[in-house]
């Protein structure tokens, strides 16, 4: 017989068929029920197992978490809360698993307690469900890129340039901390290093997905991408993935077009496709909802926000349009906001970004024409001379998702802002070369995997829905 996944096997439901299923026990009631899953669905296929056929050794092995492999036949269920059941007639059991001390016990555990877990958590409904979206996630955005021309490439990981020039990376090294060479002026000597200067792990890959779209035309990068930030909060990771297109011959208006259509696709994608799973998350949402104040809860529900984004155009607005929507609000008006919005030039904050998305608008939000003292050099200076062609978009729970610009394309212009930046421009030596070497206007944006899929999903914390976070003094498993 060949072996097949319980998902398929719900799914044709081959009545009175002998079947072969593999997973791992989630319950074994009475000594005759086993509710198995092997990973494929959410839901459990049932086994009922007549004792007195088997032997009280086999029977004394089955336990929550234990691996097995049922052999029976499927016929209608008799019990509620499921259509088919497996007749048992026989048990393999794979691995066995201390009943006492498995720590992914049948009942309610903490999201701590699970992360201190994390090789096991994937084993509940919860975490098995958020990782299955994920995956169908991954697939989508491959599938959208692929299907509109563009050029997958894997941006270095060890990087010598800071794309974001925030100054908070990893440093990759293999000099002997304890004892490193030095220079004559005491400082360590990075010549000596294995790269021959100093290196750090990547904060983004676009510098250098810039300088492929500038030969193959569209690209995008989607890999890991570090922070060293010192930050705890429910929104950090050290460690992340970044989705990065880069398109030469789009200006921002291009850019925007693009990014829209992109995240609408595939959440249309995850909608179709991983309908199971979301109505779980939904239920687990909304349960946890009502253990929170009424002020803290969220006016939708999990697939209402999803279809909310798919279902709407989104609305574009200049930062500075923004800043005066959001210094007249009534919030802001009434000192309800966190951080007051005073004057022209105050980085949003995600208390902001969400009223602009929840409250006045109603829908999605694209803000452009940022000041150019908040944001990245490497994005066009407009002609007002104070404002950069930077888009965020923003969405409702939590505010940026979406990152982007029209690139500088202007050698002089990008010199300029180096050097007012205090950026070494030797270390950029090849990126300006793409400005003297056929420039032409392009553009590109980012998004936080890990912020996407916390958005689908509805978790709470970025750090569960991830496979094995990496946070300040967290880098277990």
């Amino acid at each position: 017989m060949a072996l097949v996944s319980i998902n398929e096997l719900l799914k044709k439901q081959p009545l009175q068929q002998d079947v072969v299923v593999n997973g791992w026990v989630k319950t074994f009631r009475s000594n005759r029920f086993i509710a198995l899953n092997d990973g494929s669905t959410i839901h459990n296929i049932q086994c009922v197992v007549d004792f007195e056929q088997f032997d009280e050794s086999v029977l004394r092995q089955i336990a929550t978490g234990a691996a097995l492999k049922i052999t029976g036949t499927l016929v209608e269920s008799q019990g509620k809360g499921q259509a088919v059941e497996i007749q048992v007639s026989d048990i393999f059991v794979h691995g066995t698993a201390d009943a006492d001390n498995y720590p992914i016990q049948p009942k309610k555990h903490s999201m701590e307690f699970l992360r201190e877990q994390a090789h096991l958590r994937i084993r509940t409904n919860t975490f098995a469900a958020v990782m299955r979206v994920r995956s169908a996630l991954s697939f989508a955005i491959h599938q959208y890129f692929q299907k509109n021309g563009f050029y997958y490439m894997h941006a270095p990981i060890i990087t010598g340039s800071d794309a974001e020039g925030a100054g908070e990376m990893f440093r990759v090294t293999t000099l002997d901390p304890k004892n490193p060479p030095l220079t004559e002026d005491g400082t360590i000597n990075y010549r000596e290093d294995f790269f021959g200067k100093e290196t750090n792990l990547t904060v983004s890959g676009q510098l250098e997905a810039e300088a492929y779209a500038m030969a193959l035309g569209k690209v995008y990068t989607f890999g890991p991408t570090f922070r060293a930030e010192n930050s705890n909060t429910s929104r950090h990771l050290a460690e992340f993935w970044m989705i990065e297109p880069e398109m030469a011959f789009y200006n921002l208006d291009d850019n925007m077009d693009l990014a829209e259509d992109f995240i609408k696709n595939i959440l249309r994608y995850v909608l179709e496709n991983c309908e199971e799973d979301l109505k779980f998350l939904e239920k687990r949402l909304l349960d946890e909802e009502k253990t929170k104040p009424q002020t803290e809860r969220s006016e939708m529900s999990l697939l209402e926000k999803l279809r909310f984004v798919v279902d709407n155009n989104f609305i574009r607005i200049t930062y500075t349009e923004a800043i005066d929507i959001l210094k007249n609000s009534k919030p802001n008006k009434k000192k309800k906001f966190k951080y007051p919005i005073e004057e022209w030039g105050a980085d949003l904050q995600s208390e902001h970004e969400r009223f602009l998305v929840e409250k006045h608008f109603k829908c999605p939000v694209i803000l452009f024409d940022y000041p150019a003292k908040i944001k990245a050099f490497y994005m066009r200076l407009n002609e007002d001379g104070k404002t950069v062609r930077a888009m965020d978009i923003l969405f409702p729970d939590i505010g940026e998702i979406v990152g982007g610009s029209q690139r500088e394309e202007r050698l002089e212009v990008l010199q300029e802002k180096i050097e007012a930046l205090g950026i070494d421009e030797k270390e950029l030596w090849w990126y300006l070369d793409l400005r003297k070497y056929g420039t032409a206007i392009h553009s590109g944006f980012g998004l936080g995997f890990e912020r996407l899929v916390q958005f689908t999903t509805g978790m709470g914390n970025i750090r569960d829905v991830i496979p094995f976070p990496r946070t300040p003094q967290n880098a277990e498993f």
